[in-house]
């Protein structure tokens, strides 16, 4: 009607003696059923370790019409959750950014930008997430040296500044919110040794961040990452991540390119108009969705204050514990100070099967908890009351659940 052309796929297009037959279709699989059925989600409270549900406010945002991920309007956007980034991680760092992806992303673009095959890096390991490091270096030819914690167990300065002294890394990892275990490690002088040693810490803070304190320029830390679904309640699918200058220094003046192209800062860096540059060229397609979301999430912790956003977390914690303790349920991290605030992990209670406790939970209260995680399999339940989810009536909810299922499920008589 309006003049177009439109081609016909040659798949529908058959040659025969007679002359040239349309519509014959080479489509021999039908759509599958389950297509033509309409989308469904089951409502759930996610108190576990993550993802946490999505407030009304962050799903509106993240059902913003689309915009090109190129567009002047979509920079302002990327420009606003970059300031919102420096803000909750408490850094003056140029080099900040939001990485397309979940928190392994971000994970791999710290290693994989900082790190060159052959160099030494030390991984700290007390829960899944150190695991995972030291398995991502040794994929690109780090050489790869540990110190090792079971689940709960946390390292001294001593012990740290002794790995550092004897392996000469370029890179430290340490995880501050081991979600696998429920702890969070101490910070303070951490960064401090590395200097010392001429080594860049990079700190996982995906569980962590707006739920424990934490201060990225003050605590000297030159790699600090986290992720979008946790106390910041957006879906799954970003990560924030910022590196230090003393980190952009050994970033910038490899020798090597990095192993992932989707992941290398010098491109990453143009995108998100950190280079200096008066251009931004395309790279890749970020989530415009998702960082419509975390935009929204940033500015919700802003709004809050990230001390008050602490303090509150810490309450409802104290609430919980409080609350498990009295019905009998042990606690997994012993040092009220090292128990991370956003995901509390308790020990299985004796004679349970977790698996049919969790299941018991689910089925009558709609509410997800985990069990363990890599080391910690087993061992712990993990129950995560993170930013929307943090609050009283919720810790409550969670307390009569367990009630309940302890009441219901079997115990074995061993």
């Amino acid at each position: 009607d309006c003049g177009q052309q439109w081609a016909i796929p040659s798949s529908l297009v058959r040659s025969t003696k007679h002359g040239v037959h349309r519509g014959m279709s080479s489509v021999t699989i039908p759509p599958p059923a389950c297509m033509l059925r309409p989308l469904e989600v089951p409502f759930r409270y996610l108190f576990g370790p993550g993802p946490s549900n999505v407030p009304p406010r962050i799903l509106a945002a993240g059902g913003r019409p689309i915009i090109g991920h190129m567009h002047s309007e979509m920079f302002g956007i990327m420009n606003d959750i970059k300031k919102g980034i420096q803000y909750a991680f408490q850094t003056s760092n140029n080099m900040t950014l939001a990485m397309s992806g979940s928190g392994h992303t971000a994970m791999e673009c710290a290693v994989f930008n900082i790190v060159e095959p052959g160099e030494s890096v030390l991984v700290a390991i007390n829960g899944i997430w150190g695991e995972r490091v030291a398995e991502i270096a040794e994929r690109m030819g780090a050489k790869v040296h540990t110190l090792f914690k079971t689940p709960g167990g946390h390292f001294t300065n001593a012990e740290i500044e002794q790995a550092l002294a004897k392996y000469k890394p370029v890179l430290f990892f340490l995880t501050h919110g081991e979600s696998s275990a429920g702890l969070v490690h101490p910070m303070d002088g951490v960064g401090d040794i590395c200097h010392k040693y001429n080594c860049l810490l990079l700190v996982d803070s995906v569980a962590s961040l707006g739920a424990a304190p934490l201060l990225m320029d003050q605590q000297n830390i030159d790699i600090l990452y986290t992720g979008s679904q946790k106390a910041l309640n957006a879906p799954p699918g970003t990560a924030p991540v910022s590196f230090s200058e003393r980190a952009c220094h050994k970033m910038f003046n490899r020798k090597t390119k990095p192993v992932s192209y989707l992941l290398d800062m010098t491109h990453l860096s143009n995108y998100w108009g950190n280079d200096g540059k008066p251009e931004r060229i395309y790279h890749h397609t970020g989530p415009v969705s998702g960082f419509f979301a975390l935009r929204e999430s940033l500015a919700i912790l802003a709004e809050m204050g990230l001390e008050n956003s602490w303090s509150h977390h810490t309450e409802i914690a104290e609430y919980l514990w409080k609350g498990l303790e009295d019905l009998g349920l042990k606690l997994f991290i012993k040092d009220k100070d090292l128990r991370l605030p956003s995901v509390t992990t308790i020990a299985i209670p004796e004679g349970y099967d977790w698996k049919e406790l969790l299941a018991y939970i689910m089925k009558h209260h709609r509410i997800e908890f985990t069990g363990g995680l890599g080391p910690s399999v087993g061992m712990v339940l993990r129950i995560g009351l993170m930013g929307y989810n943090c609050n009283k009536a919720n810790a409550a909810m969670v307390l009569a659940a367990l009630e309940d299922a302890l009441k219901q499920c079997r115990k074995s008589k061993a």
